[in-house]
């Protein structure tokens, strides 16, 4: 029923004009093919000295429960450290919002649906039932992204259209004062949390690392979880780690230093990537985890495709894996650190583990190819998992409500790519998020 629903809703789409044909399969194809999103009653926020980018006021939106437990979402969406990133001419490679935020930013397409944890359930697919998560029932705090600097940054800058057509751009790179605010506002509402989980993914994943210490320390729970979706802060120590052409540039253009600056002496601000280190030596009793996908092909060409060459698809696969092999070492050091790290899935460029659908967004310790007798019952697939098969939502029941520390990192394999369903559901939702 569900197939036959996509296929009208595509015919419908191009009786639409093309101005708003795009808005109309966003939010019809996902919401049949994705049994998620949310109908919460929201409450919008917009507190003095908060703004987005362009400088309009900047927005946040709180949904109440009796839950003693909050979700803090930091939302992703690109950086930007120039015209065209800033502006929106990039596109999808430059900031997201750079036109603000609207006051009924909440119920339109990405916090309707990005988020299952937000949503408090994996949803369901055709033939795949839904599933609740551990935050379901959760108060949640969801934190839109439009200043471009991962919510983290502390400048005022002017940048100047390379091709003369218009005039510098004056940004707010705002982050560090509005997520101090929404923490602040989060105390007043919630003054006894129990559990808070503090995640985010791509920009708002590398927001939760970046963030965690000033948001924990005003919020105060009885327990902490750090779970940092895809925006992984790499050791760069020095220029022979690819990852420091990047934070060199971010730490100019945020002004970093001023916020960095104000971490225990357990960070290093010649090296970003100890904001891991920081974090588990400050937190020792709070759960704290790293998700993303070996394959990823989106943060990974923000980190590398403009500062090095080559800078093809392989290329920056390769600069990638050894950043994250880097990483996982790093992680290995510290009892309270949990890494969940897939292959590959090709919904999102291999982006993002907990965005729209958890499917695909599994991982096995040892995946390893079958033996020839073992393709009687799926023939079409010749990988097998030879330890545990984890789903997300296992992953979470474990790292949240079980506070154990969970250590999987995949090994290269092709099981997502011969998984039929995939092969389905995956074009249906990249056509969704536009590419």
């Amino acid at each position: 029923m569900k197939r036959v629903l996509v296929a009208c809703l595509a015919v419908a789409a191009l009786m639409v004009p093309s101005a708003a044909r795009s808005e109309v399969i966003v939010s019809s194809i996902v919401s049949v093919l994705v049994d998620g999103g949310n109908n919460y009653n929201w409450q919008k926020v917009e507190l003095p000295g908060t703004k987005c980018g362009n400088g309009s006021q900047f927005k946040f939106f709180v949904h109440k429960t009796n839950s003693p437990n909050v979700l803090m979402l930091l939302e992703g969406g690109g950086a930007c450290w120039d015209y065209d990133t800033c502006s929106g001419r990039a596109g999808l490679l430059g900031a997201a919002n750079p036109n603000g935020i609207a006051d009924d930013y909440i119920t339109q397409f990405t916090a309707k649906y990005v988020s299952p944890l937000v949503n408090g359930a994996d949803p369901g697919l055709p033939g795949r039932s839904k599933t609740n998560l551990v935050t379901n029932g959760w108060n949640i705090v969801y934190v839109p992204y439009c200043t471009g600097d991962v919510h983290i940054g502390n400048n005022v800058k002017t940048y100047v259209d390379q091709t003369g057509a218009n005039p510098p751009l004056t940004w707010h790179h705002n982050g560090y004062t509005n997520t101090l605010a929404v923490a602040n506002y989060t105390k007043t509402q919630f003054p006894n949390v129990q559990k808070f989980l503090m995640t985010g993914y791509s920009a708002g994943g590398t927001a939760t690392s970046a963030g965690y210490y000033f948001a924990r320390k005003i919020i105060n729970p009885a327990r902490g979880y750090l779970l940092n979706d895809s925006g992984p802060i790499f050791l760069a120590p020095n220029a022979n780690f690819k990852s420091r052409a990047l934070h060199d540039k971010i730490r100019e253009s945020w002004n970093l230093n001023s916020v960095f600056g104000l971490l225990p002496a357990s960070f290093s601000q010649s090296d970003f990537g100890t904001i891991n280190r920081m974090v588990a030596t400050e937190f020792p009793n709070d759960q704290l985890a790293y998700t993303g996908y070996t394959r990823d092909y989106n943060y990974s060409r923000f980190s590398y495709e403009r500062f090095h060459t080559p800078n093809d698809k392989e290329s920056v696969h390769a600069y990638w894996k050894a950043d994250e092999a880097a990483l996982v070492t790093e992680l290995n050091k510290y009892n309270n650190y949990s890494y969940f790290i897939p292959h590959e899935r090709a919904i999102n460029s291999s982006h993002c583990s907990t965005i729209i659908t958890f499917i695909g967004s599994h991982a096995c310790q040892q995946m390893e190819k079958k033996k020839w007798y073992e393709y009687i019952s799926a023939p079409w697939q010749s990988w097998t998992c030879r330890s545990e098969f984890v789903g997300m939502d296992v992953f979470l029941q474990r790292f949240v409500n079980n506070n154990q520390r969970v250590r999987i990192y995949e090994p290269p394999n092709g099981y997502n790519a011969e998984d039929p369903g995939m092969g389905i559901v995956a074009p249906l939702i990249n056509g969704a998020l536009g590419g």
